[in-house]
């Protein structure tokens, strides 16, 4: 129960929200960018943008309610932003187009930033939690 209370603070905190919040919206993003950028011709591009995107957000989306498992996530979730940004090269097909290009690269950017974000969000409070178990950490004007 300690361990769950812990893990909902952590969650509650502005900066686990506010990166899980642009996870959702990156997520969107990179889910719809084929049809709000306009390459959504270029079908093998646009069903991995649209299946990335759904994968991104549901990884890091629900932040919230499983940040103990937020660690192991996070790192998938860095890996699709990098298969985000090769993804133009690698697919199938003549999809290389300056629009879906830049839309890709810059999406994968800052979901692989974002997730990385996540990351080392949970490694800092595991880390936290396990390092200072049992130590009074000095207050200013202890000596």
């Amino acid at each position: 129960m300690e361990l769950r209370a812990r893990h909902d603070r952590a969650a509650a905190t502005p900066r686990a929200q506010m990166i899980e919040a642009l996870a959702l919206v990156t997520g969107l993003f990179l889910a719809a960018s084929p049809w709000i950028v306009g390459f959504n011709g270029f079908t093998t591009l646009a069903v991995t943008n649209l299946i990335a995107g759904l994968a991104y957000m549901l990884l890091l989306g629900g932040l919230g309610t499983s940040y103990e498992r937020t660690h192991s996530m996070a790192w998938a979730a860095a890996a699709i932003g990098i298969w985000t940004c090769v993804a133009p090269w690698v697919v199938a097909g003549d999809v290389a187009r300056t629009r879906s290009i830049t839309s890709n690269l810059i999406t994968g950017v800052i979901a692989t930033l974002l997730a990385l974000a996540a990351a080392s969000a949970a490694r800092d409070r595991t880390d936290s939690r396990g390092g200072s178990r049992g130590r009074r950490h000095p207050v200013a004007g202890d000596r």
